[in-house]
Parts: C-alpha cells; sequence; structure tokens
C-alpha cells in the first residue's frame, strides 16, 4: 500500500483545507465540491484527507459497516447478533468516472434469484463507502445515470437495487467529495445543490510558495515513508483537533441571532430553496466547534456563507460562481450577535491556534500556514489590492454604446474594418435541433439512441455481463425446455442461455458545431448583439441537453477554431463574447474547417453524431484560405461556387446542418436559404429560432436529411 501525501504538508489552499476538515468534523455539512484548474492539489488533499478522520466501528464480517451499538434492521447481511464491534479507519472510495451502475450500487445474480429465489448480492462501492468518504475525480464527467444515483443515495441515505421485482436495500451515508476542472463543463444543477460546500482553487503566482511546492513534492516522491515520518506529528495534533470538535459539536449553541444571520443573507442572495440556510447553519456551527467555541458568532455565519453559497447562486450556466463579499457584510452587519449568556471570553487566537509553525519540519522553506490548520478566515481578512489604475479608466457601459459603430475608412484593399466586440443580446429559449437516425453516442437528452436507460425496445442475448435483464423474453426462451431439464417444483429451471439484455432507447449527447459568420456583413452592432444572443441561447440549450461544443469563426481571409470540441459551453460562451467582426466573408474557409474538424472528432470518438450550425447571411465575398482540403477547390475561384461545393461535401459526409439566416433589412437576397440547400438542411431566422416559433424545424431537419440520402442512394444506384 503506498503512503499517501500528509494533508498537513499542503502548501496554501486555505479554504480547501478548511472545508475538507469541516466535514470531518460534522459529515452532517453535506461534502465538498472542489473546482479548480489542473494541478492544484485538489486531489492529493482529498485523498489525504481519509488519514485525519477518526476510526469506525464496525460489525465483524458485515460488509455493510454497521455500527455495533445501531445496526441496520434491513442489513443484507442481517440480523446481526450483540457482540462487540471491531475498529478500523475510515474509508475512503473512489468512483471512477466510466465505472456501470452495477458497480456503483451492486449487482444481483438474476440468475439465482429466478431459480432459487435466493437475494445473492454483491455490494457496490455505494457500501464500501457508507460512514466513509465517496470520492469523484472529474465528477462533472459523470455520466447522467450514475448521477442520479447519487442523487437518490445522497438524499435518502441509503441504496435500492431492483430488478424485476427482486429489491436489496441497504445504508449508505457518506461524505461525498467530488473535484473538477471547470474548462471541461458544468455539473447538472441538481447534483451542484447536492454539494454542501464549493471551494474555487487556484495555482499560487507567489514565486517563493511555488518553490515550496515543488520543494515538498520532490522529497514526497524520493522517499514517501520519510516525509510522512516528518509530518505525522502535524497529522496527529489535527486529527486530535477533530476529534475534540466532534465531541463540542453537540454542545455548540445556534442562537436565534445566528438564524436570522443565515436567513437574512440566503435571502439577500435570493438563493433558491432551502437547503442553503441549513448547510449554513451546520457549517457555522463546525467552525464554532473547530474554533474550540460553544457558540456561533458572526464571523462563523460570514465564513459559512463564504463557502455555501457561491454555487447555489448560478442562475445559468454562464454565470461565474461567487459571492460579493461587500453585500454580505452589509446584510451581517444589520443583525448584531447576541450577548454571550455567562461565557468566558475566548482565548485570543495566536500562532499556536493554527497547529505547527509556520516553518514546518522542513526548515528554510516559506509556509504560508501549509504545514499546519488553515485559519477561520473572517471580517479582518486582507482584501486584494486593486489593479492600478482600475478606477481611473472605467469602460463605458452597455446603455451609452453607440447602435451602430462608427464609420470608419476601409483598407487600401477595400476590406471593412475591424470592429470591436459587442455584447450577446439576452438568451431565450430554443426548440430542439437533432440529428435524424439513432445513434450509440454518450448518454445526454438530444438525439435518438440506443442507450442503457430509457424505452425498453426488444430484447437480445447478453454481450458479457448482463446488466438490464428482459423478464418476459428470458421466460419465454426458458420456457419450451422446462420437461427436458427435469423440472418438478413450481421454480422455473432458467440456464445461462435463456437470459436476454433488454434493448433501451433514450437520448444522446452530440456534438454541436457551431460556424460563425463574423465578417464585415455581420458587423452592425444590434445585428451582431442579435446574433451572440442567438448562438447564446443554442449554447445552453446544449448545456442542458449535456452535449459537447465546438466553435469556428471566419472572417478576412481564413477560419479559426476558436474553441475546439469540449465540454464546457461556458467556455465557448466567453469565446464568443470576445468575438470581433471585420474583413471579408471566407464562407468557403468555415465550412472547410468545420470538415477538418468534424473528420478528426470522428476518429477520436466514432459514436458520437455532429450537428453542423452555420450561423451566416449566406454572403461570401472571399474564396479564402482553404488549407489542404483541395476536393472542395482551390483558392482563388469564385467565393460563392466555392462555397457551395464546400457545403456539398459536409452533405455527401451525412452531417445533419441547420442554417441560421442572420440577413436583414427590407431587401434579402436568400443566400442563406442556399446554402442550407447545399448542406441539405434547413434555414431557420434568427426570429425563427424561438421556441414559440420554430414549430416544426426539427421535422425539417429529419426530412431533408432523409430526402437527401434516398436521393444519393438512387444516384449510386
Amino acid at each position: 500500500m503506498s503512503t499517501p501525501y500528509p494533508f498537513t504538508a499542503v502548501v496554501g489552499q486555505t479554504d480547501l483545507r478548511l472545508a475538507l476538515l469541516l466535514n470531518a468534523v460534522s459529515p452532517a455539512v453535506g461534502g465538498v465540491l472542489v473546482r479548480g484548474e489542473k494541478g492544484t492539489a485538489k486531489s492529493t488533499a482529498v485523498r489525504a484527507l481519509s488519514a485525519l478522520l477518526p476510526q469506525v466501528d464496525v460489525i465483524p464480517g458485515c460488509r455493510f459497516s454497521c455500527a455495533p451499538a445501531a445496526p441496520d434492521p434491513a442489513c443484507p447481511d442481517g440480523p446481526h447478533e450483540p457482540g462487540p464491534g471491531a475498529a478500523r479507519p475510515a474509508r475512503m472510495v473512489e468512483l471512477p468516472v466510466g465505472a456501470s451502475e452495477d458497480r456503483l450500487v451492486g449487482a444481483l445474480d438474476i440468475e439465482r434469484a429466478l431459480s432459487e429465489g435466493v437475494k445473492a448480492f454483491e455490494p457496490g462501492l455505494l457500501a464500501d463507502a457508507h460512514r466513509g468518504i465517496l470520492y469523484v475525480d472529474e465528477v462533472n464527467l459523470l455520466h447522467d445515470h450514475l448521477i442520479d444515483l447519487l442523487l437518490d443515495a445522497a438524499a435518502m441515505g441509503a441504496s435500492y437495487v431492483e430488478r424485476e421485482g427482486v429489491s436489496v436495500r441497504h445504508a449508505a451515508r457518506f461524505l461525498l467529495v467530488g473535484t473538477m476542472n471547470p474548462e471541461e463543463g458544468e455539473l447538472r444543477p441538481q447534483l451542484l445543490d447536492r454539494f454542501g460546500l464549493t471551494v474555487e482553487v487556484a495555482a499560487s503566482r507567489e514565486p517563493a510558495q511555488r518553490v515550496e511546492v515543488v520543494r515538498r513534492r520532490l522529497a514526497y516522491e524520493d522517499d514517501p515513508a520519510a516525509f510522512a515520518t516528518r509530518w505525522a506529528g502535524d497529522e496527529q495534533d489535527v486529527r486530535a483537533r477533530v476529534v475534540a470538535a466532534r465531541a463540542l459539536l453537540p454542545q455548540v449553541r445556534l442562537g436565534d441571532a445566528s438564524l436570522l444571520q443565515i436567513a437574512a443573507t440566503c435571502a439577500g442572495f435570493e438563493v433558491d430553496g432551502m437547503r442553503a440556510d441549513i448547510v449554513m447553519a451546520r457549517t457555522a456551527t463546525a467552525l464554532a466547534a473547530w474554533a474550540g467555541r460553544s457558540d456561533v458568532r458572526k464571523e462563523d455565519v460570514r465564513q459559512a456563507a463564504l463557502l455555501a453559497l457561491p454555487h447555489r447562486r448560478r442562475r445559468n450556466p454562464f454565470d461565474a460562481p461567487g459571492l460579493d463579499e461587500d453585500k454580505l457584510d452589509e446584510i451581517l452587519d444589520r443583525f448584531p450577535d447576541e450577548e454571550p449568556e455567562n461565557e468566558p471570553d475566548p482565548e485570543p487566537e495566536g500562532p499556536d491556534d493554527g497547529g505547527p509553525d509556520d516553518g514546518g519540519p522542513q526548515d528554510g522553506g516559506p509556509d504560508d500556514g501549509g504545514g499546519g490548520v488553515p485559519p477561520q478566515g473572517g471580517p479582518e481578512a486582507p482584501e486584494a489590492p486593486e489593479a492600478p489604475g482600475a478606477q481611473d479608466d472605467p469602460a463605458p457601459s452597455a446603455p451609452d454604446a453607440p447602435e451602430a459603430p462608427e464609420r470608419q475608412p476601409a483598407s487600401q484593399d477595400g476590406t471593412p474594418p475591424e470592429q470591436a466586440a459587442v455584447r450577446a443580446a439576452e438568451p431565450f429559449r430554443t426548440k430542439m435541433l437533432s440529428v435524424p437516425g439513432l445513434g450509440e453516442g454518450a448518454s445526454g437528452r438530444r438525439s435518438r439512441a440506443r442507450t442503457a436507460h430509457g424505452r425498453t425496445t426488444g430484447a437480445q442475448r447478453p454481450r458479457g455481463h448482463l446488466t438490464k435483464l428482459h423478464l418476459a423474453a428470458t421466460v419465454q426462451a426458458a420456457a419450451p425446455h422446462q420437461k427436458a431439464r427435469g423440472r418438478t417444483g413450481r421454480g422455473l429451471v432458467v440456464r445461462k442461455d435463456d437470459l436476454r439484455q433488454a434493448t433501451r432507447e433514450g437520448r444522446e449527447g452530440n456534438l454541436v458545431l457551431f460556424v460563425v459568420d463574423a465578417s464585415g456583413s455581420m458587423a452592425a452592432r444590434q445585428r451582431m448583439s442579435a446574433v451572440k444572443g442567438a448562438v447564446l441561447s443554442l449554447l445552453l440549450d446544449a448545456y442542458q441537453r449535456r452535449d459537447k461544443v465546438g466553435l469556428i469563426t471566419f472572417r478576412g481571409a481564413s477560419a479559426e477554431l476558436a474553441l475546439p470540441p469540449t465540454s464546457s459551453v461556458d467556455a465557448a460562451a466567453a469565446r464568443l463574447e470576445q468575438l470581433p467582426t471585420g474583413g471579408r466573408t471566407p464562407l468557403a474557409a468555415g465550412l472547410l474547417k468545420a470538415h477538418e474538424v468534424l473528420r478528426i472528432e470522428r476518429l477520436r470518438d466514432p459514436s458520437r453524431r455532429p450537428l453542423l450550425v452555420v450561423v451566416t447571411d449566406g454572403r461570401a465575398t472571399s474564396a479564402g484560405s482553404t488549407g489542404s482540403s483541395a476536393s472542395a477547390g482551390s483558392a482563388g475561384g469564385d467565393p460563392r461556387e466555392l462555397a457551395g461545393r464546400s457545403a456539398r461535401l459536409l452533405q455527401a459526409e451525412g452531417v445533419a446542418s441547420v442554417v441560421v439566416d442572420c440577413e436583414s433589412g427590407p431587401v434579402r437576397l436568400g443566400l442563406a436559404g442556399v446554402l442550407a440547400g447545399d448542406l441539405g438542411g434547413p434555414a431557420v431566422t434568427l426570429d425563427g429560432l424561438r421556441a414559440d416559433s420554430l414549430a416544426g424545424l426539427v421535422k425539417n431537419v429529419r426530412t431533408s436529411v432523409t430526402s437527401q440520402s434516398s436521393h444519393t442512394t438512387r444516384r449510386a444506384a
């Protein structure tokens, strides 16, 4: 067994360590979600936490970690006889992103259940994590069906496994800890709200602190055992403090004044539901116990708000998580603390309150308290200095911006000048665009697909391990052989060859690739604002349907892959917001760039089907740089002809496409409609993209692609 990195040796990351320790003191806080860039010790700190948790008493031989003092009456290994328990360390169980449903909740032996009527149950990870930690690295990449199971277990404190009338239930109360990189996509709001606390982490920009991180890591890798020995004293001090705080926790008083502060804070920040109030109350109580006090104070409520509210204030995936601390202080100042009743003055906090000395076991290395217990933050924490000149030259507000850019002289070759980026209009709800046919991609909410969950459409012999039994088909397969198998009783004699797997149809997530015209013809401020608002609306729809997204822009003489295909929809929104406009319109270059991106993605993820969304007015004024895709023509030809040939190339490969027509004004050329015909998909105006006026668009996508497929088949014949 490898030696874990000591928790107290983590440099910096004060909020992260504090959030983890508060959950160690009070598991009822509800877990921690750690958000941050790669390489910021997220996983290291979480894996090190289990060593600080007190041991748990379990019934010997029980696979579900029942407590001797209060065994679970419904435990599958029960009923348990009274007797002494055995102490063991608290477990930390890791849930892999690609785990199966059976691995998470456990599996029933369906063959024995049908033939013998016994509940032969193999526990899963939820049973292993009971009374411990369930850790999910890259939790934002977890499949939807596993997220649903986690939500159920976290809400009920139990796991249910039900298969065709056979059910098993066992306790599953665990500390849920997840880490994620926001660049790879966001979490579903339902799971986000299940995490009690959230912490944003980032690598330090202080050279001295970065040096200390490298020094400690190298020392650990050279000799893990010796490194852990040097920090053993600090680990024991923190472990003892956690035990003392747990013992003090039931005595902590949460007064009416503190409850009013909590309620006013949640109401002031317009947090949905009541879970935030409950989590804040539990966190503030744990903070007081961690500080060795029996009463909750305003600084505890403030710190609890900073940990429990940021991820609950997001109204859509494009909102950055965070909390306005000035507003928080203003709310709390309106509700002073109660006077303590016969409470002695607390001892002043000093260097010893945080654990070991700043220098730690390694002399000569700067330290920010990383070798000890993170201090409890409060209103006295110094604020980050503002950037020089931050208020000297404020950016103009949106209402003062002109509706149209000032006319500027064109370049010598007649190219329209580049314009600054404009804000996107308010997003709106769009109707679903889907890829025709039946796919087999990752689970999502857009196009029809064969999935592990959904509507049962048939049965087949299982390929490997049986996961979803089709009971009727299994009985039908076994029935003709009962006499030959010597059946004498009431039970059905079932063999492995009789088992049938249910085939199901659900929804998949797709790759939605946006190709956005950023040329001079789109540069009018009102028009480009509407275009960005439409793309933002489609991005929001892609987030809700669990798609991957990519963004290609074209203007001037070339096309650019502004965002490679990713699950981070908010990253696409950020790139869109910064998009400048101007120059000629190399439509062919944009389409050929899309062809190249889709070709590469097809090799990387062949099961994920693409949906191409081209946002343009259909004009083509430049051949552009077509790169290596010579099949569509060479640069220097007629721009409109090159665009048509590029579109037909995509159509020939069966790429489902939609053209969002951005042409405006009383006189319309209809070029976007021509492009849609070449792509084999429908064209829809910006106004027609809204959900209340988009009737029939999905039908048009399917009809167009089906008709084109039939036409191609007839030509081949």
